[in-house]
């Protein structure tokens, strides 16, 4: 089983951002899949989630409106457009499958994880 995050970088605030997260060794049409994102020292929080069908998307209060979680399961491939960027949004960003569930620990596989820095 593999989960590859990519897409993260330097971005000033205000602007956009467009995760992936590429998978592989499992069956990801049937895995509902979620992000999550981590800053040092504070726990891994849940930013939204998408059912296994794409059908049901879920968000952390905070980033309705801004962040838009898809996925294409003919490419096993699921995204994260985050607009409007602000410097708390700064995080390393991982993907996960198993659930659409807002604890990380619902959740059975990770990816390695994607640094999302805003900055001016």
């Amino acid at each position: 089983v593999q989960l590859q995050a990519s897409g993260g970088g330097l971005v000033q605030p205000g602007g956009s951002l467009r995760l992936s997260c590429a998978a592989s060794g499992f069956t990801f049409s049937s895995y509902s899949m979620g992000w999550f994102r981590q800053v040092p020292g504070k726990e891994r929080e849940f930013v939204a989630s998408i059912s296994w069908t794409g059908g049901n998307t879920y968000y952390v209060n905070s980033k309705k409106g801004r962040f838009t979680i898809s996925r294409d399961n003919a490419k096993n491939t699921m995204s994260l457009q985050m607009n409007s960027l602000k410097p708390e949004d700064t995080a390393v960003y991982y993907c996960a499958a198993g659930s659409t569930n807002t604890r990380a620990s619902e959740y059975s596989y990770w990816g390695q994880g994607t640094l999302v820095t805003v900055s001016s």
